[in-house]
């Protein structure tokens, strides 16, 4: 059952001939396994063994009995990223405001403009294309802050697409800011939930979705004690977005009184917020999601990733993409745009002086987008690291490949010198999604004027 090359069309063929069988068994072996698992840290020329959806070992020289072998010597493998925070909706609306003036502009132009015209079907293509490039870039979990579902038909749509694409999603559900909806949300919860959350173990997730006040949007779509005792009632997580400056500051502190903060809340940005507040996050456990490029580009509060403030208070937050409408869809530069950022800042607050600057490292940033990412999402014990129980969520990267050869340091290679087109290889649940540096399953013609013809729809449609 052996076939040499990692991706190897050879070996494609033998894992899709035995797809059906539940207790498959994959060996990947002589590879450089980065397993961002504390206790295990990075192992050189291991293998790792997956059967069925799960890791079954990690180490040296396991026994290929009934494997199919993957010869990975040249390779790093490492856990898939996590995405905390995106709005895949939008996604047919690539960089149509790549320099966008703020967070108003954003506001105005895609929430009270665009957003109003969506159709179920956009919903789909644009939750599509933002999974299919998620997995391209080896992103296998994904939080999708669905926040445009203007009737049921939206929701199912959004929901559709993640199931149809194979990613790891959590679809974190949230009513319009503007335009005509059918106010179905946050009642509809329920019909989700067990329509495609039934189960306890399988790929898609459910989150409830709110805004951090009512400066936006009004009160009904705020987070506060009604909607997470709806979250409670469910068993679901809440996701937060827009958690930025005084007032969610003060919100932050009424939360925590109204016992309403904790590890199954997660605040997005957290930008400017005051020192009061973050003691309250930290003594809580709550989770935040860190978007760098957003908070830097956009100018959200401070424009500065809230990493020191996060770190003080013993948090490690997530990482994720946020709103492709100005922004770029992968981790890499999430985790280069950070690294840079903090470090930057850490030298500079000690210039001139005899102190050492307290910097992050590339472990910090990748864990961060890994394991810490799982944690945020609520997603810890299924996902994140390369640990024998969790679920086979993982990404070959080619070392050899002319920007990473030779390869020194396998953490600082995935983080400082390889983008999407190094991941020859990712795998969900023990499925293969991309292979031979191409997305699997996936007809680009058809798929291509889809998003065009969705994209044509949405720029052209009158506003509600």
């Amino acid at each position: 059952m052996t076939a040499s090359g990692t991706t190897s069309p050879a070996v494609l063929e033998q894992l899709h001939r035995r797809s059906t069988d539940p207790k498959r068994r994959i060996l990947f072996t002589g590879a450089t396994i980065v397993t961002m698992d504390p206790d295990s840290g990075v192992l050189h020329g291991a293998d790792l063994l997956i059967e069925g959806d799960t890791i079954m070992a990690v180490g040296s020289d396991l026994s290929p009995e009934g494997a199919v072998v993957v010869d990975a010597t040249g390779t790093i493998l490492a856990p898939g990223f996590v995405d905390t925070h995106r709005h895949a909706w939008e996604t047919q609306l690539r960089r149509i405001m790549p320099d966008v003036d703020d967070l108003g502009a954003y506001v105005m132009s895609t929430l009270a403009g665009y957003a109003t015209v969506y159709r179920p079907h956009d919903m789909y293509v644009g939750t599509k294309l933002a999974a299919l490039t998620a997995i391209d870039s080896g992103i296998t979990c994904m939080l999708d802050f669905s926040h445009n579902s203007r009737t049921p038909e939206h929701s199912d749509a959004a929901i559709q697409a993640l199931d149809d694409t194979g990613i790891r999603g959590v679809h974190a559900a949230m009513g319009p800011h503007f335009g005509d909806w059918d106010k179905q949300w946050p009642g509809d919860l329920t019909r989700i939930r067990e329509k495609y959350f039934a189960g306890d173990d399988q790929l898609l997730t459910l989150r409830l979705a709110a805004l951090a006040t009512d400066e936006i949007a009004g009160p009904a779509l705020a987070y506060g004690p009604e909607l997470a005792r709806t979250a409670k009632e469910l068993g679901i997580g809440v996701s937060v977005d827009a958690v930025f400056g005084l007032s969610s500051s003060k919100a932050i502190l009424g939360w925590e009184k109204d016992g309403i903060l904790g590890a199954d809340l997660t605040l997005i940005h957290a930008t400017g917020l005051t020192p009061q507040a973050w003691e309250a996050i930290g003594r809580t456990g709550t989770t935040i999601a860190l978007a760098p490029t957003s908070d830097a580009q956009i100018g959200l509060e401070t424009a500065i990733p809230a990493i020191d403030e996060a770190l003080a208070v013993g948090v490690r937050p997530g990482l994720s993409i946020d709103v492709e409408v100005a922004l770029v869809s992968d981790m890499f530069t999430q985790m280069r745009a950070l690294h840079a950022i903090q470090r930057m800042r850490a030298i500079n607050a000690v210039y001139g002086t005899d102190q050492q600057p307290a910097r992050i490292t590339t472990h910090d940033v990748l864990d961060f987008a890994t394991l810490q990412g799982a944690r945020t999402n609520g997603l810890a014990d299924v996902t994140g690291s390369i640990t024998p129980g969790k679920k086979a969520d993982l990404l070959v990267i080619q070392a050899e490949d002319l920007n990473n050869m030779p390869l020194n340091d396998a953490v600082g290679t995935i983080v400082l010198g390889s983008d999407a087109r190094n991941v020859s290889a990712v795998l969900i649940n023990g499925e293969p999604r991309k292979w031979n540096s191409q997305v699997l399953d996936v007809d680009l013609p058809a798929l291509r004027a889809e998003v065009h013809t969705s994209r044509e729809y949405v720029l052209n449609a009158p506003a509600a």
